[in-house]
């Protein structure tokens, strides 16, 4: 080696030793340092889930067949605005009222998450059928909206299993004056309990829900379950599915059937 490469090889290992060593963090410090990273983690989900996006299953079949349990989805909160709806529990019992940065109001035909202060505070979503004012009502299992019947179609005489093994339905499309189209089911026909009513007056600042599964939802046609829905008690708009399986084909143990129960035609659909 010659002199210049030897007296540059001295040079970086002074320079190497006199560089200050990193010291290694304690069992302590890194517990802490741990305990921040989850921290922040989980104040930004937080944030977040109040804020812009909160994720939904749907855990009945009251939506049928727009909606079948195990689908996951979205929930948009910018879209209507805030209320104390919008927050996390135990925040959702807070004495406050109305929405804040409300730029837009549910529309009809919209389906939306909302909360049930009949049934302790609970989730439920159902698509909003009466606006404040209107007069919603059933007869022979037709939907009538201010004294007019809802334009309904048969599509399906019979679609087999949807209201359980062995039991098929009806399937109809309906379309209401604001030009919003969906499919509902009647698992009882025209027959069902709540196919025939008194007529609703959806008092102001309150809306009129239904399931699209008509004769299997829970909806404000009952009036002492849940009734009409105050607009603070809007949850969201929901928007799109991001994953969806079917429950009845796995199990929590049966790992090997989990690919096989995912529905991969209903992943990232829009919710309409």
């Amino acid at each position: 080696m010659s002199t210049t490469e030897e007296s540059g090889a001295s040079g970086t290992a002074k320079k190497e030793a006199g560089k200050p060593q990193k010291e290694q963090m304690t069992a302590a410090e890194e517990a802490w340092d741990l305990a921040k990273t989850v921290f922040f983690a989980v104040a930004i989900a937080l944030v977040l889930r109040i804020v812009i996006f909160q994720p939904f299953n749907i855990p009945s079949g009251s939506m049928k067949p727009n909606l079948l349990v195990g689908d996951f989805l979205v929930v948009s909160k910018p879209t209507f605005g805030y209320s104390r709806a919008s927050l996390v529990y135990p925040l959702t019992r807070i004495p406050a009222h109305g929405r804040v940065l409300s730029f837009a109001k549910p529309e009809r035909g919209d389906i939306v998450v909302f909360k049930n202060r009949k049934d302790g505070n609970k989730d439920y979503i159902k698509r909003v059928i009466g606006l404040p004012g209107d007069t919603v009502q059933m007869l022979g299992g037709r939907l009538h909206i201010n004294g007019k019947p809802v334009q309904k179609e048969l599509i399906n005489a019979n679609v087999p299993d949807v209201c359980g093994p062995g039991y098929g339905a009806p399937a109809y499309r309906e379309t209401l004056d604001n030009g919003v189209s969906y499919v509902v089911q009647e698992c009882a026909g025209d027959e069902g309990h709540l196919d025939n009513t008194s007529a609703y007056h959806v008092p102001a600042g309150h809306y009129f829900m239904m399931g699209d599964n008509r004769d299997q939802s829970q909806d404000s046609r009952v009036i002492a379950q849940v009734g009409y829905i105050p607009e603070d008690a809007v949850v969201g708009k929901a928007e799109r599915l991001f994953f969806s399986v079917d429950g009845s084909k796995t199990g929590l143990l049966t790992v090997w059937n989990w690919p096989f129960a995912i529905r991969y035609g209903r992943i990232f659909d829009p919710v309409r």
